[in-house]
């Protein structure tokens, strides 16, 4: 949960907690978290990701217990402001990312990367060096690791020491890797964001921020993806878990 020293409010939207993080007080809050010598976990949560939340044995703790809880789903944000009546910041993934490097970089902190295939995390990494100069980039590994070789990985990430740990796809279990290993991680903060390494290493075009902004970046995966369509069906459970909510004034 959310230090109690930051700006910070933390929200329960169907249960499901939410973070208001003003763009103007996240680098603040970034270095409250990295003072407070403990592993601080950073959820990126979308529409899937916040249902999931409400019911999966695993993925339900892990969001409880995070330390930022941050929306880029539109309608999470919209649900906010028609149940709470609260004004619920969105970021983009990649930006959410971007402005957290930057904050490291200022005090030239660290990141360790943890995903993708070698040829898009070197690329990643080269890319990485080159727009955030004073970032140190204190380790990388790839995604697809074998079994016996995860208990040198955390033991590498824990010498490194990072600030930062952003995993990305490739790590068998996904997000649930760093809930798993919880323990076994040092202090610092811990991000996943799947595509993430693809998008640094110029492999994978993110959606337009006017896309983005409208709320339509899921038509873009629709396009990649066609089956996703079907996640129609879990917006409109959503939707309907609202309305309940507010005609019961369930809390």
């Amino acid at each position: 949960m959310v230090d109690a020293e930051t700006t910070v409010e933390r929200i329960r939207l169907l249960k499901v907690p939410l973070d208001i993080v003003n763009p103007e007080e996240l680098e603040e809050t970034v270095y409250d978290l990295l003072k407070s010598g403990k592993g601080q976990d950073v959820i990126l949560l979308s529409l899937r990701d916040f249902l999931k939340a409400r019911r999966h044995y695993e993925y339900r703790p892990f969001v409880q217990r995070a330390a930022m809880v941050i929306p880029i789903s539109k309608t999470l944000v919209t649900g906010a402001r028609f149940l709470k009546r609260k004004k619920v910041y969105r970021y983009m993934p990649f930006d959410f990312v971007i402005s957290l490097l930057s904050i490291l970089e200022k005090r030239e902190l660290s990141v360790y990367l943890l995903g993708g295939r070698m040829r898009s995390l070197k690329r990643a990494e080269k890319n990485l060096r080159q727009t955030f100069p004073r970032l140190r980039i204190v380790g990388r590994y790839v995604g697809n690791f074998k079994h016996q070789e995860e208990s040198t990985i955390l033991e590498a990430i824990r010498k490194a020491a990072p600030s930062l740990l952003l995993v990305g796809k490739g790590v068998k279990g996904g997000e649930a890797w760093i809930s798993r290993h919880d323990f076994q991680l040092n202090m610092g903060l811990r991000l996943w964001c799947s595509d993430l390494f693809d998008v640094f290493a110029e492999r994978r075009r993110r959606p337009s921020r006017k896309v983005f902004e409208r709320g339509f970046e899921w038509m873009v995966f629709c396009i990649q993806k066609p089956w996703r369509i079907l996640r129609i069906f879990p917006f409109f459970y959503y939707k309907f878990l609202l309305l309940m909510y507010k005609i019961f004034n369930w809390n």
